[in-house]
C-alpha cells in the first residue's frame, strides 16, 4: 500500500506521508522527513510546498517525488538558487512585509553569487532583476535598509537562505491569488530542475527510472 500524501509528520505510513517522507520511502531509506537521499536544502523546501498546498491539490505534488532521490551534493549554489527561486516566485504576490525581506534577501543572493559563482551569475541576476522590477518600493526599501547595515557591519550580513525560503513560500500560501497551488506546485518543479542541472551527472540525469505506480 502506498502512503497518501498529508501536512506534517508521520510516525509510519499507514497514517500518510509528506513529500520527504514518501521520498524516503521510495528511496528504501529509514521513514523520515529529513532522508540522506535528498540536497537538505531542497528537502526543506519540498516541505513546505507540501505543507502549504491545500489537501485538494497536494496529491499532485507526487509526481515529483521520484526526482528528488540521488540530488546530493555539497554545494553553496544549490541553496542559492532555490532561495533565489522561491523568493522571485513570492516577491511579486506576497504582503508588503514579506515583500521587503524577499528584496533584502534577493540582493543579497545577488552580490553571493558574485563571490561564489562569477561565471555562472548572469542567469540568476536575471531572475533577480525580473523580480525586483515588480516590486520596485520593495527594492528601494531594501536597498536603503542594506546600505545602511553594510556601512555598519560590512561583512557580518550574509544571505540567509533558509529564512529566505520560509517567508517565501509563506507568502505564497497566504497570497490573495487565484491559484497559489500551481504557484507553489511551479516554484517546487523549478527548484528540482535546478538543482538536477547542478548536482547530477548526465549519466545519472538520464538513469533516473524510479517509479510511483507499483509494478
Amino acid at each position: 500500500m502506498m502512503p497518501v500524501l498529508s501536512r506534517g509528520k508521520h510516525r509510519s505510513p499507514k497514517r500518510g506521508a509528506c513529500f520527504m517522507e514518501f521520498a524516503s520511502f521510495l528511496a528504501g531509506e529509514r521513514w523520515t522527513d529529513h532522508p540522506t537521499c535528498t540536497h537538505p536544502a531542497l528537502a526543506s523546501l519540498s516541505r513546505l510546498v507540501n505543507d502549504w498546498t491545500t489537501d485538494a491539490s497536494r496529491s499532485r505534488l507526487g509526481e515529483m517525488i521520484p526526482s528528488v532521490i540521488g540530488l546530493v551534493g555539497d554545494d553553496e549554489r544549490v541553496e542559492l538558487t532555490i532561495a533565489v527561486r522561491a523568493a522571485s516566485a513570492a516577491l511579486p504576490v506576497a504582503s508588503e512585509a514579506r515583500q521587503r525581506a524577499l528584496a533584502v534577501g534577493l540582493i543579497r543572493c545577488e552580490a553571493r553569487l558574485a563571490e561564489v559563482d562569477p561565471e555562472g551569475a548572469a542567469g540568476v541576476n536575471l531572475i533577480v532583476r525580473a523580480a525586483l522590477n515588480r516590486a520596485p518600493l520593495a527594492e528601494l526599501w531594501a536597498t536603503q535598509q542594506l546600505a545602511s547595515l553594510m556601512r555598519r557591519q560590512p561583512k557580518a550580513f550574509a544571505p540567509m537562505y533558509d529564512a529566505i525560503v520560509n517567508v517565501a513560500v509563506a507568502g505564497i500560501g497566504e497570497a490573495c491569488i487565484d491559484n497559489p497551488d500551481e504557484r507553489l506546485r511551479k516554484l517546487l518543479q523549478t527548484a528540482i530542475d535546478d538543482c538536477d542541472r547542478l548536482l547530477r551527472t548526465p549519466d545519472q540525469s538520464r538513469q533516473r527510472t524510479v517509479s510511483l505506480t507499483p509494478a
